[in-house]
């Protein structure tokens, strides 16, 4: 009796999924930019984050004024220093001149190593790659010969791509012509394609099936969404906030929430594993 009883319970914890293996499954990531600013809407919404314990965070760049080391330490740590060790972060225009004395000591001394000027990692399913919108990235440059060899790493297109420069916008800044090598490259291979540098929060129609989100909207001046752009499917300015991504293989879904948790917007992506 007792042997059957043994066998039975071997069964059955085989036939239940570890919770380690679960959570594997599904994870909770949260994506904003233009956010280390010294401003209460940039700390309400960096506490709501961090209250969410996110699996992954990706900063999307731009440490207020110059991304100075004194700047890093008083602006951003406070804010997302407790969240490094799950975050993926790329720089943005204002802490690109002071990289090598603010952004690359910070990181380094955070996370033990040093930071990648690009880099990917697997979560849930997805591959997830941090692009460097202010390092060179034009034909024939070390940065896009690197994304195209990750790209031949796995088949099909459930990848979701970040930098701090968008693609295309629908606010202030317009589109960014010069980020096309990295557009089309990706193109058939990514499913999202995420950026900050307009303060707002845009989802725009998908182009060659990529969607470009923006969540720029963290903590810095606020800038207007043009509402009558064709190319955008939803927008706000005014508002503090940024993108809840929640990952499961085969679908992501991106939810625009407010610093106060409040859902903006609610859009799906599913992909594929296979070419």
């Amino acid at each position: 009796m007792r042997r059957l009883l043994a066998l039975a319970l071997v069964a059955l914890a085989a036939a239940v999924p570890a919770a380690g293996a679960q959570a594997r499954e599904r994870a909770e990531v949260w994506a904003v930019g233009d956010a280390a600013t010294p401003n209460d809407g940039a700390r309400r919404l960096a506490a709501h984050i961090r209250a969410q314990r996110p699996d992954r965070f990706l900063y999307l760049g731009d440490v207020y004024e110059d991304g100075t080391a004194r700047e890093f330490r008083l602006h951003y740590d406070p804010l997302y220093g407790s969240l490094a060790r799950v975050t993926d972060p790329t720089p943005g225009n204002h802490e690109w001149a002071n990289r090598f004395s603010g952004y690359y000591p910070y990181w380094r001394a955070k996370k033990g190593r040093r930071q990648p000027p690009w880099s990917s990692t697997t979560v849930a399913g997805w591959r997830i790659l941090s692009l460097n919108s202010m390092a060179d990235h034009g034909p024939g440059s070390r940065q896009l010969r690197w994304l195209r060899r990750e790209l031949t790493r796995a088949p099909g297109d459930c990848r979701i791509a970040f930098s701090h420069v968008p693609r295309y916008s629908a606010g202030v800044y317009d589109d960014n012509p010069g980020m096309a090598p990295l557009w089309n490259a990706l193109r058939g291979h990514a499913r999202a394609f995420l950026g900050g540098h307009d303060h707002n929060l845009q989802r725009l129609r998908p182009a060659r099936g990529i969607t470009q989100y923006i969540a720029g909207a963290g903590g810095a001046s606020r800038y207007a969404v043009d509402q009558s752009d064709p190319q955008l499917a939803w927008g706000l300015g005014g508002v503090f906030g940024a993108l809840r991504i929640v990952l499961e293989p085969g679908l992501a879904t991106f939810e625009f929430r407010d610093s106060r948790g409040r859902l903006l917007d609610r859009s799906r992506r599913s992909c594929s594993a296979e070419d």
